[in-house]
């Protein structure tokens, strides 16, 4: 059970380390009207050091722009055995790697 554990630990390792990020350069227009803070892409203004998720992603406003990072893995990014599969919950913006044969079991480390 703690071989479990350790997958599962460094599995989120990965994770955190090979997700879906981008950096949007904050546009300065006009010297003497500076940004007071990042744009997203619903239009909505966020303040310079703040931080949000929304849609599985989680972002951040600073100075220099916009960053945001998907929470969740892209099965292209994550080494997956032949036996398994990725299954993505986007409602809990989680993803567990299952038996294709039997969906209710985690597959084991290799």
């Amino acid at each position: 059970m703690a071989s479990l554990h350790v997958f599962v630990c460094l599995l989120g390792l990965f994770v955190l380390c090979h997700s879906d990020c981008f950096f949007q350069e904050l546009a300065l227009k006009d010297l003497n009207n500076p940004p007071k803070g990042c744009v997203d892409k619903d239009g909505k203004q966020h303040d310079f050091g703040s931080e949000w998720e929304k849609d599985c992603m989680a972002c951040s406003c600073t100075n220099e722009g916009l960053s945001c990072c998907s929470k969740i893995p892209d099965a292209a990014t994550v080494e997956i055995p032949d036996e398994c599969e990725l299954v993505v919950h986007k409602e809990t913006c989680s993803a567990k790697v299952l038996l294709k044969s039997d969906k209710t079991k985690e597959c084991q480390p290799v």
